[in-house]
Protein backbone atom coordinates (compact mmCIF):
# COMPACT_ATOMS: atom_id res chain seq x y z
CA UNK A 1 0.00 0.00 0.00
CA UNK A 2 1.46 3.16 -0.72
CA UNK A 3 1.70 6.25 1.60
CA UNK A 4 1.08 9.50 1.08
CA UNK A 5 3.69 11.84 2.07
CA UNK A 6 4.53 15.75 2.28
CA UNK A 7 2.24 18.44 4.08
CA UNK A 8 -1.43 18.07 4.76
CA UNK A 9 -4.06 18.14 3.43
CA UNK A 10 -3.62 17.54 -0.08
CA UNK A 11 -5.76 18.98 -2.79
CA UNK A 12 -6.75 15.68 -5.11
CA UNK A 13 -8.41 16.86 -8.45
CA UNK A 14 -11.50 14.50 -9.24
CA UNK A 15 -12.07 15.95 -13.02
CA UNK A 16 -15.46 16.63 -11.88
CA UNK A 17 -17.77 19.57 -12.97
CA UNK A 18 -20.64 20.21 -10.51
CA UNK A 19 -23.08 20.23 -12.76
CA UNK A 20 -22.19 16.77 -14.72
CA UNK A 21 -25.09 14.27 -13.75
CA UNK A 22 -28.19 16.81 -12.78
CA UNK A 23 -30.66 15.34 -13.78
CA UNK A 24 -29.49 13.09 -10.86
CA UNK A 25 -31.08 13.77 -6.67
CA UNK A 26 -29.36 12.72 -3.68
CA UNK A 27 -30.83 9.45 -3.48
CA UNK A 28 -28.57 8.57 -6.66
CA UNK A 29 -25.58 9.94 -5.73
CA UNK A 30 -26.35 7.81 -2.05
CA UNK A 31 -26.83 4.88 -4.56
CA UNK A 32 -23.63 4.42 -5.68
CA UNK A 33 -21.64 4.99 -2.36
CA UNK A 34 -23.60 1.98 -1.34
CA UNK A 35 -23.07 0.42 -4.18
CA UNK A 36 -19.36 0.71 -3.81
CA UNK A 37 -19.68 -0.65 0.06
CA UNK A 38 -21.54 -3.84 -1.06
CA UNK A 39 -18.70 -4.47 -3.60
CA UNK A 40 -16.25 -4.52 -1.61
CA UNK A 41 -18.36 -6.54 1.18
CA UNK A 42 -18.47 -9.15 -2.04
CA UNK A 43 -14.77 -8.95 -3.16
CA UNK A 44 -13.14 -9.02 0.46
CA UNK A 45 -16.05 -11.82 1.73
CA UNK A 46 -16.52 -9.67 4.59
CA UNK A 47 -19.82 -8.41 6.51
CA UNK A 48 -22.68 -6.87 4.87
CA UNK A 49 -22.34 -2.96 5.01
CA UNK A 50 -24.23 -0.98 7.66
CA UNK A 51 -26.65 2.21 7.15
CA UNK A 52 -27.57 4.02 10.00
CA UNK A 53 -27.95 7.31 11.00
CA UNK A 54 -26.78 8.80 14.18
CA UNK A 55 -27.89 10.78 17.06
CA UNK A 56 -26.92 14.49 15.01
CA UNK A 57 -29.13 13.52 11.86
CA UNK A 58 -26.36 11.79 9.57
CA UNK A 59 -25.74 9.45 7.54
CA UNK A 60 -23.33 6.24 7.90
CA UNK A 61 -22.57 4.00 4.96
CA UNK A 62 -20.00 1.58 6.40
CA UNK A 63 -18.04 -1.58 5.09
CA UNK A 64 -15.33 -3.92 7.07
CA UNK A 65 -13.36 -4.19 3.55
CA UNK A 66 -9.74 -3.23 3.32
CA UNK A 67 -9.99 0.41 3.67
CA UNK A 68 -9.86 3.26 0.83
CA UNK A 69 -7.00 5.26 -0.25
CA UNK A 70 -6.39 8.04 -2.52
CA UNK A 71 -5.62 5.35 -5.49
CA UNK A 72 -9.26 4.52 -5.31
CA UNK A 73 -10.26 8.45 -6.45
CA UNK A 74 -8.48 7.84 -9.50
CA UNK A 75 -10.95 6.68 -12.86
CA UNK A 76 -10.48 3.66 -15.35
CA UNK A 77 -11.02 0.40 -15.24
CA UNK A 78 -10.66 -1.99 -11.88
CA UNK A 79 -9.17 -4.97 -12.76
CA UNK A 80 -10.48 -7.12 -9.60
CA UNK A 81 -14.13 -6.04 -10.66
CA UNK A 82 -13.76 -6.50 -14.35
CA UNK A 83 -12.52 -10.45 -13.77
CA UNK A 84 -15.55 -10.70 -10.78
CA UNK A 85 -18.45 -9.68 -12.77
CA UNK A 86 -21.69 -11.77 -10.98
CA UNK A 87 -20.03 -10.23 -7.66
CA UNK A 88 -20.32 -7.12 -8.43
CA UNK A 89 -21.75 -3.88 -9.55
CA UNK A 90 -19.69 -1.02 -10.58
CA UNK A 91 -16.41 -1.49 -13.22
CA UNK A 92 -15.60 1.32 -14.31
CA UNK A 93 -14.31 3.39 -10.95
CA UNK A 94 -16.74 6.18 -11.53
CA UNK A 95 -19.46 5.51 -9.33
CA UNK A 96 -17.45 7.01 -5.89
CA UNK A 97 -16.49 10.28 -7.97
CA UNK A 98 -19.72 10.77 -9.69
CA UNK A 99 -21.57 10.45 -5.77
CA UNK A 100 -19.55 12.72 -4.35
CA UNK A 101 -20.14 15.19 -7.38
CA UNK A 102 -23.58 14.74 -6.75
CA UNK A 103 -23.94 15.05 -3.56
CA UNK A 104 -21.90 18.15 -3.17
CA UNK A 105 -24.45 19.44 -5.82
CA UNK A 106 -27.67 18.68 -3.92
CA UNK A 107 -25.51 20.45 -0.93
CA UNK A 108 -24.81 16.95 1.21
CA UNK A 109 -22.02 17.46 3.26
CA UNK A 110 -19.62 14.30 2.66
CA UNK A 111 -16.79 13.00 4.81
CA UNK A 112 -15.01 9.68 3.62
CA UNK A 113 -13.29 8.04 6.85
CA UNK A 114 -10.61 4.80 6.29
CA UNK A 115 -7.42 3.58 7.96
CA UNK A 116 -5.61 5.15 5.35
CA UNK A 117 -6.87 8.65 4.89
CA UNK A 118 -9.89 10.71 5.35
CA UNK A 119 -11.40 13.37 2.94
CA UNK A 120 -14.15 16.16 2.83
CA UNK A 121 -14.80 17.21 -1.23
CA UNK A 122 -14.30 21.21 -2.28
CA UNK A 123 -14.76 23.15 -5.20
CA UNK A 124 -11.33 24.39 -6.23
CA UNK A 125 -9.69 25.82 -9.26
CA UNK A 126 -8.04 23.26 -11.69
CA UNK A 127 -4.10 23.04 -10.78
CA UNK A 128 -2.23 25.68 -13.37
CA UNK A 129 -6.08 27.22 -14.71
CA UNK A 130 -7.29 29.59 -12.17
CA UNK A 131 -10.85 30.25 -14.16
CA UNK A 132 -11.58 26.08 -14.18
CA UNK A 133 -12.97 25.05 -11.12
CA UNK A 134 -13.64 21.63 -10.40
CA UNK A 135 -14.47 19.39 -7.85
CA UNK A 136 -11.36 18.14 -5.67
CA UNK A 137 -10.98 15.76 -2.40
CA UNK A 138 -9.39 17.11 0.23
CA UNK A 139 -7.69 14.27 1.15
CA UNK A 140 -5.86 14.76 5.32
CA UNK A 141 -4.22 12.03 7.43
CA UNK A 142 -6.54 9.38 8.48
CA UNK A 143 -8.53 10.35 11.83
CA UNK A 144 -9.65 6.76 12.39
CA UNK A 145 -6.28 4.65 11.53
CA UNK A 146 -7.66 1.34 13.26
CA UNK A 147 -10.54 1.77 11.86
CA UNK A 148 -11.60 -1.73 9.60
CA UNK A 149 -13.01 -0.57 6.34
CA UNK A 150 -14.55 2.68 5.01
CA UNK A 151 -16.86 4.83 6.49
CA UNK A 152 -18.84 7.65 4.53
CA UNK A 153 -20.90 10.34 6.38
CA UNK A 154 -23.68 12.24 4.84
CA UNK A 155 -24.63 15.64 6.33
CA UNK A 156 -27.52 16.88 5.00
CA UNK A 157 -29.54 14.03 3.10
CA UNK A 158 -32.74 13.29 4.47
CA UNK A 159 -34.03 9.78 5.67
CA UNK A 160 -36.64 10.20 2.31
CA UNK A 161 -33.12 10.16 0.18
CA UNK A 162 -31.64 7.24 1.93
CA UNK A 163 -34.56 4.71 1.52
CA UNK A 164 -35.37 5.64 -1.84
CA UNK A 165 -31.55 4.50 -2.71
CA UNK A 166 -31.75 1.41 -0.64
CA UNK A 167 -35.06 0.34 -3.19
CA UNK A 168 -32.50 -0.13 -5.67
CA UNK A 169 -31.12 -2.89 -3.96
CA UNK A 170 -32.36 -6.32 -3.25
CA UNK A 171 -30.99 -6.41 -0.27
CA UNK A 172 -32.62 -3.97 1.16
CA UNK A 173 -36.20 -5.01 0.19
CA UNK A 174 -38.70 -7.91 1.58
CA UNK A 175 -38.96 -9.38 -1.58
CA UNK A 176 -39.74 -13.41 -1.25
CA UNK A 177 -37.56 -15.28 -2.65
CA UNK A 178 -39.54 -18.28 -5.27
CA UNK A 179 -36.03 -20.40 -6.44
CA UNK A 180 -32.69 -20.45 -7.23
CA UNK A 181 -31.42 -21.48 -10.11
CA UNK A 182 -27.61 -21.06 -12.19
CA UNK A 183 -28.56 -18.41 -13.97
CA UNK A 184 -30.34 -16.17 -11.03
CA UNK A 185 -32.88 -16.13 -9.26
CA UNK A 186 -37.19 -15.70 -8.79
CA UNK A 187 -38.66 -14.02 -7.02
CA UNK A 188 -42.36 -12.14 -6.03
CA UNK A 189 -42.97 -9.08 -7.41
CA UNK A 190 -43.68 -5.85 -5.52
CA UNK A 191 -46.87 -5.09 -3.41
CA UNK A 192 -48.12 -2.75 -6.18
CA UNK A 193 -47.66 -5.94 -8.75
CA UNK A 194 -44.94 -4.18 -10.66
CA UNK A 195 -41.60 -6.54 -11.40
CA UNK A 196 -38.05 -5.60 -11.05
CA UNK A 197 -35.16 -6.80 -12.67
CA UNK A 198 -31.91 -6.94 -10.74
CA UNK A 199 -28.15 -7.40 -11.93
CA UNK A 200 -26.38 -9.15 -8.92
CA UNK A 201 -28.48 -7.29 -6.85
CA UNK A 202 -29.13 -4.02 -8.44
CA UNK A 203 -32.35 -3.17 -9.75
CA UNK A 204 -31.65 -2.24 -13.36
CA UNK A 205 -35.48 -2.18 -15.01
CA UNK A 206 -38.55 -2.06 -13.80
CA UNK A 207 -41.28 -4.40 -15.66
CA UNK A 208 -44.99 -3.34 -15.78
CA UNK A 209 -46.37 -7.28 -16.98
CA UNK A 210 -44.04 -9.78 -15.81
CA UNK A 211 -45.06 -12.25 -13.68
CA UNK A 212 -41.95 -12.30 -11.16
CA UNK A 213 -39.16 -10.19 -10.45
CA UNK A 214 -35.56 -11.81 -11.34
CA UNK A 215 -32.41 -11.01 -10.25
CA UNK A 216 -29.59 -11.66 -12.50
CA UNK A 217 -26.60 -13.68 -10.89
CA UNK A 218 -24.60 -15.43 -13.56
CA UNK A 219 -24.42 -12.36 -16.27
CA UNK A 220 -23.21 -12.26 -20.04
CA UNK A 221 -21.55 -9.48 -21.87
CA UNK A 222 -24.77 -7.94 -23.07
CA UNK A 223 -25.79 -7.40 -19.64
CA UNK A 224 -22.77 -5.95 -18.81
CA UNK A 225 -22.22 -4.03 -21.63
CA UNK A 226 -25.40 -2.42 -20.98
CA UNK A 227 -25.08 -1.56 -17.47
CA UNK A 228 -24.66 2.42 -18.06
CA UNK A 229 -23.38 5.03 -15.92
CA UNK A 230 -27.26 5.66 -15.01
CA UNK A 231 -27.37 1.95 -13.81
CA UNK A 232 -31.22 2.20 -14.71
CA UNK A 233 -33.48 1.76 -17.57
CA UNK A 234 -31.67 -0.97 -18.96
CA UNK A 235 -33.28 -2.61 -22.09
CA UNK A 236 -35.28 -5.54 -22.03
CA UNK A 237 -33.40 -6.77 -24.94
CA UNK A 238 -30.09 -6.94 -22.47
CA UNK A 239 -31.78 -9.24 -20.09
CA UNK A 240 -34.93 -11.18 -21.55
CA UNK A 241 -32.27 -13.91 -23.08
CA UNK A 242 -31.17 -14.31 -19.34
CA UNK A 243 -34.49 -13.87 -17.82
CA UNK A 244 -35.77 -16.86 -20.22
CA UNK A 245 -32.81 -19.28 -19.01
CA UNK A 246 -33.84 -18.41 -15.21
CA UNK A 247 -37.13 -19.62 -16.05
CA UNK A 248 -36.41 -22.62 -18.23
CA UNK A 249 -33.87 -24.02 -15.24
CA UNK A 250 -36.83 -23.47 -12.88
CA UNK A 251 -38.34 -26.62 -11.67
CA UNK A 252 -40.64 -26.03 -8.49
CA UNK A 253 -43.82 -26.52 -8.38
CA UNK A 254 -44.82 -23.73 -7.49
CA UNK A 255 -43.12 -21.60 -10.29
CA UNK A 256 -44.28 -23.77 -12.68
CA UNK A 257 -47.67 -23.58 -11.39
CA UNK A 258 -48.40 -19.62 -11.94
CA UNK A 259 -46.41 -20.29 -15.42
CA UNK A 260 -49.24 -22.62 -16.39
CA UNK A 261 -52.01 -20.59 -15.00
CA UNK A 262 -50.77 -17.55 -16.85
CA UNK A 263 -49.79 -19.31 -20.30
CA UNK A 264 -54.11 -20.45 -19.90
CA UNK A 265 -54.40 -17.07 -20.50
CA UNK A 266 -52.56 -16.39 -24.01
CA UNK A 267 -55.73 -17.39 -25.70
CA UNK A 268 -57.19 -14.71 -24.49
CA UNK A 269 -54.35 -12.47 -24.91
CA UNK A 270 -54.50 -11.59 -20.89
CA UNK A 271 -51.15 -13.12 -19.96
CA UNK A 272 -48.03 -11.46 -18.53
CA UNK A 273 -45.16 -11.11 -21.03
CA UNK A 274 -42.90 -14.02 -19.90
CA UNK A 275 -45.73 -16.27 -20.97
CA UNK A 276 -45.25 -14.99 -24.73
CA UNK A 277 -41.92 -16.84 -24.93
CA UNK A 278 -42.17 -20.12 -26.55
CA UNK A 279 -39.37 -21.63 -24.93
CA UNK A 280 -41.28 -20.71 -21.03
CA UNK A 281 -44.63 -22.39 -22.64
CA UNK A 282 -42.85 -24.94 -23.07
CA UNK A 283 -40.78 -25.25 -20.15
CA UNK A 284 -43.88 -24.44 -18.17
CA UNK A 285 -45.54 -27.80 -19.47
CA UNK A 286 -42.73 -30.16 -19.49
CA UNK A 287 -42.54 -28.78 -15.40
CA UNK A 288 -46.37 -29.30 -14.97
CA UNK A 289 -46.67 -32.68 -16.70
CA UNK A 290 -44.08 -33.61 -14.08
CA UNK A 291 -45.96 -32.80 -11.22
CA UNK A 292 -49.34 -33.22 -11.38
CA UNK A 293 -51.99 -34.97 -14.01
CA UNK A 294 -52.32 -32.17 -16.57
CA UNK A 295 -53.50 -32.56 -20.64
CA UNK A 296 -52.04 -30.77 -23.15
CA UNK A 297 -54.31 -29.15 -25.99
CA UNK A 298 -54.86 -26.52 -28.34
CA UNK A 299 -58.28 -24.57 -28.78
CA UNK A 300 -58.71 -26.55 -31.58
CA UNK A 301 -59.01 -29.42 -29.90
CA UNK A 302 -60.81 -28.41 -27.40
CA UNK A 303 -63.92 -28.18 -29.70
CA UNK A 304 -62.98 -31.20 -31.78
CA UNK A 305 -62.52 -33.20 -28.82
CA UNK A 306 -64.71 -32.90 -26.09
CA UNK A 307 -65.87 -35.81 -25.08
CA UNK A 308 -62.66 -37.45 -24.78
CA UNK A 309 -61.83 -34.31 -22.20
CA UNK A 310 -64.16 -34.47 -20.47
CA UNK A 311 -63.52 -37.84 -19.87
CA UNK A 312 -60.19 -36.75 -18.58
CA UNK A 313 -61.51 -34.00 -16.60
CA UNK A 314 -63.77 -37.59 -14.69
CA UNK A 315 -60.04 -38.63 -14.37
CA UNK A 316 -58.91 -35.94 -12.57
CA UNK A 317 -57.01 -34.47 -14.66
CA UNK A 318 -56.16 -30.61 -15.84
CA UNK A 319 -56.89 -29.37 -18.95
CA UNK A 320 -54.11 -26.94 -20.41
CA UNK A 321 -55.09 -24.40 -23.84
CA UNK A 322 -52.04 -24.05 -25.18
CA UNK A 323 -50.99 -22.09 -28.53
CA UNK A 324 -50.47 -24.67 -31.41
CA UNK A 325 -46.82 -23.81 -31.73
CA UNK A 326 -46.37 -24.67 -28.38
CA UNK A 327 -48.45 -27.99 -28.73
CA UNK A 328 -46.43 -28.79 -31.72
CA UNK A 329 -43.20 -28.24 -29.75
CA UNK A 330 -44.31 -30.44 -26.95
CA UNK A 331 -44.61 -33.58 -29.47
CA UNK A 332 -40.74 -33.72 -29.47
CA UNK A 333 -39.92 -33.33 -25.84
CA UNK A 334 -40.37 -35.29 -22.72
CA UNK A 335 -40.95 -33.57 -19.56
CA UNK A 336 -38.16 -32.59 -16.44
CA UNK A 337 -38.18 -36.15 -15.48
CA UNK A 338 -38.02 -37.95 -18.73
CA UNK A 339 -41.42 -38.80 -18.68
CA UNK A 340 -44.08 -38.35 -21.92
CA UNK A 341 -45.80 -35.66 -22.43
CA UNK A 342 -49.24 -36.24 -21.89
CA UNK A 343 -51.81 -34.61 -24.82
CA UNK A 344 -54.88 -35.97 -26.35
CA UNK A 345 -53.10 -38.91 -28.61
CA UNK A 346 -51.54 -39.74 -25.27
CA UNK A 347 -54.47 -39.48 -23.27
CA UNK A 348 -56.72 -41.34 -25.66
CA UNK A 349 -54.28 -44.45 -25.29
CA UNK A 350 -54.48 -44.32 -21.48
CA UNK A 351 -57.91 -44.37 -21.71
CA UNK A 352 -58.09 -47.42 -24.25
CA UNK A 353 -55.53 -48.77 -21.74
CA UNK A 354 -57.74 -48.58 -18.66
CA UNK A 355 -60.38 -50.68 -19.83
CA UNK A 356 -60.27 -54.78 -18.61
CA UNK A 357 -62.34 -57.01 -20.29
CA UNK A 358 -63.58 -60.53 -18.89
CA UNK A 359 -64.87 -61.57 -21.54
CA UNK A 360 -68.32 -63.73 -22.01
CA UNK A 361 -68.68 -66.26 -24.41
CA UNK A 362 -71.84 -65.80 -26.34
CA UNK A 363 -72.48 -69.87 -25.30
CA UNK A 364 -72.83 -68.24 -22.21
CA UNK A 365 -75.05 -65.64 -22.56
CA UNK A 366 -79.01 -66.05 -21.35
CA UNK A 367 -82.02 -66.47 -23.69
CA UNK A 368 -83.13 -62.73 -22.94
CA UNK A 369 -79.55 -61.70 -23.80
CA UNK A 370 -79.08 -63.78 -26.57
CA UNK A 371 -82.26 -62.61 -28.30
CA UNK A 372 -80.89 -59.04 -27.97
CA UNK A 373 -77.25 -59.87 -29.33
CA UNK A 374 -78.78 -61.90 -32.80
CA UNK A 375 -79.54 -58.40 -33.83
CA UNK A 376 -76.19 -57.60 -34.31
CA UNK A 377 -75.67 -58.10 -37.63
CA UNK A 378 -78.78 -56.88 -38.58
CA UNK A 379 -78.16 -53.69 -37.75
CA UNK A 380 -74.93 -53.21 -38.25
CA UNK A 381 -75.71 -54.17 -41.76
CA UNK A 382 -79.00 -52.15 -41.80
CA UNK A 383 -76.53 -48.93 -41.46
CA UNK A 384 -73.96 -50.17 -43.77
CA UNK A 385 -70.92 -50.48 -41.31
CA UNK A 386 -70.58 -54.25 -41.29
CA UNK A 387 -67.36 -54.40 -43.50
CA UNK A 388 -65.46 -51.59 -41.37
CA UNK A 389 -65.99 -53.53 -38.04
CA UNK A 390 -64.04 -56.54 -37.13
CA UNK A 391 -65.52 -57.82 -34.57
CA UNK A 392 -68.11 -57.52 -31.82
CA UNK A 393 -67.34 -58.83 -28.47
CA UNK A 394 -68.81 -58.82 -24.66
CA UNK A 395 -67.43 -58.30 -21.73
CA UNK A 396 -68.47 -58.50 -17.99
CA UNK A 397 -66.37 -55.33 -17.08
CA UNK A 398 -65.04 -52.31 -18.65
CA UNK A 399 -62.69 -49.83 -16.91
CA UNK A 400 -60.86 -50.85 -13.79
CA UNK A 401 -60.93 -47.54 -12.37
CA UNK A 402 -63.66 -46.80 -10.20
CA UNK A 403 -63.92 -43.33 -10.78
CA UNK A 404 -67.75 -43.43 -11.63
CA UNK A 405 -67.21 -42.93 -15.31
CA UNK A 406 -69.92 -45.80 -16.15
CA UNK A 407 -68.30 -46.95 -19.79
CA UNK A 408 -71.08 -49.27 -21.46
CA UNK A 409 -69.13 -50.06 -24.68
CA UNK A 410 -66.28 -48.99 -26.66
CA UNK A 411 -64.92 -48.56 -30.07
CA UNK A 412 -61.19 -49.49 -30.52
CA UNK A 413 -60.12 -48.36 -34.05
CA UNK A 414 -57.10 -50.37 -33.94
CA UNK A 415 -58.64 -53.57 -33.44
CA UNK A 416 -61.25 -52.22 -35.20
CA UNK A 417 -63.59 -54.00 -32.53
CA UNK A 418 -66.81 -52.54 -30.60
CA UNK A 419 -66.78 -54.02 -26.99
CA UNK A 420 -70.42 -53.98 -25.32
CA UNK A 421 -70.95 -54.80 -21.53
CA UNK A 422 -73.08 -58.06 -21.11
CA UNK A 423 -75.62 -56.21 -18.46
CA UNK A 424 -76.49 -54.15 -21.75
CA UNK A 425 -77.57 -56.97 -23.37
CA UNK A 426 -80.89 -56.73 -20.81
CA UNK A 427 -82.81 -53.99 -23.39
CA UNK A 428 -83.06 -55.03 -26.83
CA UNK A 429 -83.61 -50.99 -27.13
CA UNK A 430 -80.59 -50.39 -24.92
CA UNK A 431 -78.36 -52.25 -26.97
CA UNK A 432 -79.18 -51.39 -30.43
CA UNK A 433 -78.94 -47.90 -29.19
CA UNK A 434 -75.52 -48.67 -27.74
CA UNK A 435 -74.51 -50.52 -30.77
CA UNK A 436 -75.18 -47.90 -33.03
CA UNK A 437 -73.58 -45.48 -31.24
CA UNK A 438 -70.40 -47.34 -31.35
CA UNK A 439 -71.03 -47.75 -34.56
CA UNK A 440 -71.14 -44.34 -35.31
CA UNK A 441 -67.41 -43.68 -33.90
CA UNK A 442 -66.59 -46.71 -36.35
CA UNK A 443 -67.89 -44.48 -39.07
CA UNK A 444 -65.66 -41.32 -39.36
CA UNK A 445 -63.94 -41.97 -36.32
CA UNK A 446 -64.99 -38.98 -34.46
CA UNK A 447 -65.39 -39.02 -30.90
CA UNK A 448 -68.78 -37.90 -28.93
CA UNK A 449 -69.83 -34.27 -28.74
CA UNK A 450 -68.62 -33.60 -32.13
CA UNK A 451 -70.47 -32.03 -35.21
CA UNK A 452 -68.92 -34.88 -36.74
CA UNK A 453 -70.68 -37.80 -34.69
CA UNK A 454 -73.21 -36.00 -34.61
CA UNK A 455 -73.67 -36.25 -38.37
CA UNK A 456 -73.13 -39.99 -38.27
CA UNK A 457 -75.48 -40.50 -35.87
CA UNK A 458 -78.31 -38.52 -36.92
CA UNK A 459 -77.60 -40.69 -40.82
CA UNK A 460 -78.51 -43.75 -38.75
CA UNK A 461 -81.43 -42.40 -36.72
CA UNK A 462 -82.80 -41.60 -40.56
CA UNK A 463 -81.93 -45.16 -41.54
CA UNK A 464 -83.35 -46.89 -38.59
CA UNK A 465 -86.21 -44.73 -38.62
CA UNK A 466 -86.96 -45.01 -42.06
CA UNK A 467 -86.75 -48.83 -41.47
CA UNK A 468 -88.92 -49.19 -38.64
CA UNK A 469 -91.59 -47.21 -40.52
CA UNK A 470 -91.62 -48.91 -43.65
CA UNK A 471 -90.01 -52.21 -42.98
CA UNK A 472 -86.71 -52.17 -43.08
CA UNK A 473 -86.75 -54.74 -46.24
CA UNK A 474 -88.01 -52.06 -48.03
CA UNK A 475 -85.88 -48.72 -46.86
CA UNK A 476 -84.46 -47.54 -49.80
CA UNK A 477 -80.90 -48.53 -50.90
CA UNK A 478 -80.19 -44.82 -51.89
CA UNK A 479 -80.96 -44.14 -48.14
CA UNK A 480 -78.39 -45.75 -46.58
CA UNK A 481 -75.97 -43.05 -46.52
CA UNK A 482 -77.48 -40.02 -46.49
CA UNK A 483 -75.88 -36.74 -46.35
CA UNK A 484 -75.18 -35.41 -42.66
CA UNK A 485 -76.96 -33.39 -40.39
CA UNK A 486 -75.70 -30.47 -39.03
Amino acid sequence: MSVMSGEWPKKFDLNMEEELLEAWDASDGIRELIANSLDEAALSGTNEPEIFEDDEGRWHIRDYGRGLTHQDLTQGEDEEKLNNPDKVIGKFGVGLKDALAVLYRQGVDVTVHSPYITFTVEQASKAGFDDVETLHAVIRKTEHPDLEGTEVILDGCTEEDVEEAKQNFLNYTDAELLEQTRFGEVYEPAGDGSANIYVTGLKVATEEDFLFSYNITNTTKKIRDALNRERSNVGRTAYTARVKKILQACESGDVAERLVDDLEKVQEGTNHDELSWKPVQVHAARVLNARSEAIFVTAEEQGQMKDLLERARGDGKRIVTVPDRTRQELRSKSDVEGGEVRDVDLFQKEWEDSFEFEWVDVSELTERENEAWKLKDEILSLVGVENLIEEVRISETMRSLDDGWKAAGLWEPTERRIVIKRDVLNSKPGFIGLLLHEAAHAKGGATDQTREFEGDLTDFLGITGTAALEGKDQAPQQDRNPVSGS
